[in-house]
C-alpha cells in the first residue's frame, strides 16, 4: 500500500463509518463515529483531511 486510504464501512446497525489505515502495513489507524447517511460520513473524512494537518498534540498520558 503507497498511501493512507480511508475505507467506508456499513455496520450491522445500518450505520456509516470510515477507517484510516495506514501506508505502510495497512493496519487500522483511526476510526470514525457512526454517521446516519453516507454523505455525512464522506463529509467526516473531507473533515479529517482538512482539518488534521493542522491538529494540535495534547498529551495525556501523565
Amino acid at each position: 500500500m503507497a498511501f493512507p486510504r480511508f475505507e467506508i464501512k456499513k455496520s450491522s446497525n445500518g450505520k456509516f463509518y470510515f477507517n484510516l489505515r495506514s501506508k505502510g502495513n495497512g493496519e487500522v489507524i483511526a476510526t470514525s463515529e457512526m454517521y446516519n447517511a453516507k454523505q455525512s460520513c464522506k463529509d467526516g473524512i473531507e473533515s479529517v483531511k482538512r482539518d488534521a494537518p493542522n491538529a494540535d498534540i495534547e498529551d495525556l498520558s501523565s
